[in-house]
């Protein structure tokens, strides 16, 4: 029977809702309140041919003020780290980049072995037993690892450092909120955790203390000293580190930590405008069974050769539900084979170099900075290759002016904390020349003048 005439609809439409017993598109809509309906039709501009509509895509793609164009100092998470073409190279290879879960190991033996790959790597450098295949974020990693924690102990509080990526917190928190789990804030007012209110902080119904390192302002925390306060109270030590630091930092899992979690996003995956990243996750051997996400294993066929296989799958919410340890049941591969390809292109040399020039050129770019008229460091604390200035004038208006100089100044901090609203975290990795660094300190005297 032919569908009936529905005014302002064209005849594949009409077929579709004369098919589901519908008498306009208004009653799909039925649901959706009439405020929150656009009651004009959209302004969209004419067709266009291809050729045209490459050249406005190009168009507005130049508004963007990236990291390409611009000289990048931009940090608080995310970091201009050098990408070497070869990563790009690679991954567009037909294998890997339309590549899908690997429940089938027979049929993906490459796949689960650059896996198993970026889990030794991540292993290796966290100083931890075992990695996973990576999470969404670094946030997300935290967030799972706070969980994690509870599920361990039982108890029911997690202790934060001040200086954590407020990001992260936040993020933790919606996590916590189910369960019912009580964040605790313990202060860092100079920049780093204080270690004596952490103390009296942790205690018996602490699950947790969480600390970053280097932390949101670029400080060095004592993981050492932390891990001394959580392993006499019974809580575990959950440590938030870059992997990409961590040629030159001594690995956390060395110094007493538990779990140690990050942002990835360092190796070798480009910022692009702030996604997708790579969440590390790494823990000691005897708290496997509790980490969340997937896991890649080796073992030998029935002829004897080594394969790769998903292993301790029996933890995961696809299988369990709600006795699930984790909802996560994925991975973000194609950004841990980036990883992946980029710490083997670099090896350990290379790795050590980047983070040696990331820390030399930071404190060289404090110094300058520092150096000019009413600037100064917020915090007197060691710094790797982040920090914290002090300026005379609003940080907003500084980064806006400094903008039309294509320099990506720094993250104003007023946005996270109201009491640095004076505050600017300046990032410089191994990429930022002393040209770039030099102008950067004229530009900002010229604009504080």
């Amino acid at each position: 029977m032919p569908a009936r005439y529905i005014p302002n609809t064209t005849a594949e439409q009409r077929e579709m809702l004369h098919a589901i017993g519908a008498h306009s598109i208004d009653d799909l809509l039925a649901k959706v309140p009439q405020k929150a309906r656009l009651s004009r039709p959209l302004q969209l501009s004419p067709a266009l041919a291809e050729g045209e509509l490459l050249g406005a895509m190009r168009a507005l793609a130049a508004q963007n003020a990236d990291a390409d164009g611009h000289v990048c100092f931009l940090g608080a998470g995310s970091y201009d780290h050098y990408v070497p073409v070869v990563i790009n190279h690679l991954i567009s290879r037909g294998e890997f980049f339309t590549a899908y879960t690997p429940y089938q190991p027979e049929a993906s033996q490459g796949t689960l072995r650059s896996i198993y790959e970026y889990q030794t790597m991540i292993a290796e450098l966290t100083g931890l037993d075992v990695a996973n295949a990576s999470i969404y974020d670094g946030a997300s990693s935290l967030a799972e690892a706070v969980l994690m924690a509870h599920s361990v102990t039982g108890r029911t509080e997690i202790v934060l450092t001040g200086a954590l990526n407020p990001l992260y917190r936040r993020v933790s928190a919606t996590y916590c909120d189910g369960p019912g789990l009580r964040l605790r804030d313990c202060p860092a007012p100079e920049g780093v955790i204080d270690l004596e209110a952490a103390g009296k902080l942790v205690g018996g119904k602490t699950a947790a203390l969480v600390v970053q390192t280097p932390n949101f302002y670029g400080c060095l925390e004592d993981i050492a000293a932390a891990a001394r306060i959580a392993h006499e109270a019974g809580a575990l030590l959950l440590v938030v580190a870059d992997p990409v630091n961590l040629g030159v930092l001594e690995a956390p899992g060395r110094l007493g930590a538990d779990i140690v979690v990050g942002e990835g996003q360092g190796l070798g995956v480009s910022m692009s405008f702030g996604g997708p990243n790579l969440g590390v996750f790494a823990t000691k051997n005897d708290l496997v069974r509790r980490m969340p996400g997937r896991l890649v294993g080796v073992t030998v066929d029935r002829d004897g050769e080594r394969g790769f296989v998903l292993t301790l799958q029996t933890r995961e919410q696809h299988i369990r539900r709600g006795k699930a340890t984790s909802n996560i049941c994925t991975n973000v591969a194609l950004c841990a084979l980036m990883a992946t390809i980029y710490l083997a292109t670099l090896g350990k040399q290379g790795l050590v170099r980047v983070g040696e020039l990331s820390m030399a050129k930071a404190h060289y770019a404090a110094e300058r900075l520092a150096a000019v008229p009413g600037v100064s460091l917020r915090f007197g604390a060691p710094f790797f290759k982040e920090f914290v200035v002090k300026l005379p004038k609003s940080p907003e208006r500084v980064v806006t002016r400094l903008l039309k100089e294509r320099l990506l100044a720094g993250v104003p901090l007023k946005g996270f904390d109201r009491k640095l609203g004076d505050c600017l975290l300046v990032a410089v990795t191994e990429r930022r020349t002393r040209a770039e660094i030099d102008r950067l300190a004229e530009a900002l005297a010229k604009a504080l003048a």
